[in-house]
């Protein structure tokens, strides 16, 4: 089932300077090189690498976490240059994780008709990103940027030092609302509540 757990394993890499900093982008590279270099192992030896690592996922965190990680809901892209899209692209240079979060709006309601996402990170960074799709489709633009971190976080049961995974989500979602507003030119220049401080860039 290795093709499965490969797909889980998105990957985005920041093209602008002002999205992250050069660590990160270094570490995203080499995490690529790694990447081939496993792809590399016979299909046997491949799988028994993804099975064993997805044990230690079973061990070490929640039920929630391994089942979003395993099977991400909403993984892909829209089409960033539409105007009904909004997208949302923020990164953790402390850890290196990096997410797009994409949402596609009716601009007669202002509901999600559509989410996608890919993310370079660890399980509970993809999980974040898993949930956070499911949460907003379907709901109002101004009711999503209200979701907290810390419901990602609870309905995950993320442990401590995967906090700021929770945060990286609910920074993408005010993000993806910000960019669709932008575009509608109905933008109030307000952020919607805090950052986290990680770095945005919303892609036109």
């Amino acid at each position: 089932n290795h093709q499965k757990t490969l797909q889980s394993i998105t990957i985005i890499l920041p093209r602008h300077k002002h999205v992250v900093s050069q660590r990160t982008r270094n570490k995203t590279y080499q995490t690529m090189t790694a990447l081939t270099n496993i792809v590399r192992f016979s299909r046997p030896r491949l799988g028994a690498y993804l099975r064993s690592g997805s044990q230690l996922q079973s061990r070490s965190y929640h039920e929630n976490i391994v089942e979003h990680y395993e099977s991400p809901r909403n993984v892909g892209s829209l089409d960033k240059k539409s105007d009904d899209v909004g997208t949302g692209l923020v990164g953790a240079p402390a850890c290196g994780d990096v997410m797009k979060l994409q949402i596609q709006v009716d601009p007669d309601t202002g509901l999600i008709t559509e989410t996608k996402f890919k993310t370079f990170g660890c399980g509970s960074a993809i999980a974040s990103s898993s949930v956070a799709t499911e949460w907003i489709k379907g709901k109002h633009v101004d009711e999503v940027v209200k979701i907290k971190n810390t419901d990602i976080a609870a309905h995950l049961k993320l442990p401590p030092v995967k906090l700021h995974c929770s945060m990286l989500a609910e920074d993408a979602i005010r993000a993806a609302v910000k960019d669709w507003k932008v575009k509608q030119g109905v933008d109030d220049g307000h952020d919607h509540g805090h950052s986290h401080g990680h770095a945005h860039s919303h892609a036109h």
